[in-house]
């Protein structure tokens, strides 16, 4: 009776520790597969629109490793880099270099650049329409001292040029008002500095309606893909390229060759192109190897920005779009992303 017993409890204990041997190799194989489970990335995008469907690519990234990214806080340059080197944000992918350089002093002691959302291609510059620009003869920025040639581009009267620029906060409206004073424009040009998009938007009704439009942008930008470069915009050149000293030594960047809309090539810009890039924490970053992996390795063309841009533009810009839009070029990409994914994963396993 009492070896009966013993055969017996041994079959259960036998039995019971085969049944329980499955979930613990299930569950190392979902940790190896989610090695982000358990961790919420506190993660930032940019106020400017054009960056948020890129955010939101990277987000659906995160959260097939199994981080919980929840809702993406929307915050001005300044602040999001103050945060992200302190650790109350862990990144963004809307970093913008050399433009952002100004702001390296402030997160570079806890926070660091890593990878490219998108390396070169990404223009900025002044831009009027090209119909004006043809009957006057207009090439430079410059040009706009000429009382005849600002009072064309003067929307409400007071003797300057309007142009659209950028809001507080944005590195751009930094480097222009930079620019402005730099080649004596200030008393020329007045600066347009409320909401981008809805200014950029009384811009191209005023174009629609054949009258001429003065404006900053970037590429990729749902701006030239309205009122495209060499057909309907020209962009406008400068004699000599005047940068703040932190983008001093990227003066020779600033001339582009082969850039559609301009009169001459190489284009004198006068702002060097750049690269849009992931900035994070690097405490974060250390606890977090999957994470870098992946911003390592994460490149979007800047043709499919601009696609996406377009649609937004179009009224595909719901957060539903976004999602969708995400998921779409995900799935589109699906080869690459298995290739990033993979090496995300053994990067948290090694």
């Amino acid at each position: 009776m009492t070896k009966a017993f013993g055969l017996k409890s041994f079959a259960v204990v036998a039995a019971t520790t085969a049944a329980l041997a499955l979930p613990i190799h299930a569950a190392n194989a979902q940790s190896k597969d989610m090695p982000g489970k358990g961790t919420t990335i506190k993660m930032a995008r940019a106020t400017w629109d054009t960056g948020w469907w890129q955010a939101e690519v990277y987000k659906q990234l995160f959260e097939k490793l199994g981080y919980d990214v929840g809702q993406v806080t929307t915050l001005d340059a300044p602040p999001f880099y103050q945060a992200v080197s302190q650790g109350d944000m862990d990144l963004w992918v809307n970093g913008w270099f050399p433009l952002h350089n100004s702001y390296e002093s402030t997160f570079q002691n806890g926070a660091e650049k890593v990878g490219y959302t998108a390396k070169g291609g990404a223009l900025q510059g002044y831009l009027i329409d090209k119909k004006t620009a043809d009957k006057y003869d207009i090439k430079y920025l410059s040009d706009m001292k000429k009382e005849k040639i600002r009072k064309l581009f003067d929307t409400n009267g007071d003797g300057k040029a309007n142009m659209v620029a950028c809001p507080p906060g944005w590195g751009c409206e930094e480097l222009i008002s930079y620019q402005m004073k730099a080649y004596d424009l200030e008393n020329d040009i007045d600066l347009i500095k409320a909401g981008y998009s809805a200014s950029m938007a009384d811009a191209l009704a005023r174009y629609q309606n054949g009258k001429p439009v003065f404006f900053y942008t970037w590429t990729p930008n749902w701006t030239v893909g309205l009122m495209k470069p060499g057909k309907d915009v020209v962009w406008l050149q400068v004699k000599d390229t005047k940068l703040p000293k932190d983008q001093e030594s990227l003066k020779d960047a600033a001339t582009v060759k082969g850039v559609t809309g301009c009169s001459d090539d190489p284009c004198m810009m006068g702002m060097p192109a750049n690269d849009i890039r992931p900035v994070a924490n690097t405490k974060f970053l250390d606890k977090n190897p999957a994470v870098k992996s992946l911003l390592q390795e994460v490149r979007i063309p800047v043709q499919d920005i601009f696609k996406q841009n377009a649609e937004m533009n179009n009224g595909a810009d719901s957060p539903d779009d976004l999602t969708k839009q995400a998921k779409q070029w995900i799935s589109d990409h699906q080869d690459e992303v298995n290739g990033w994914l993979k090496d995300a994963r053994q990067a948290a396993n090694s």
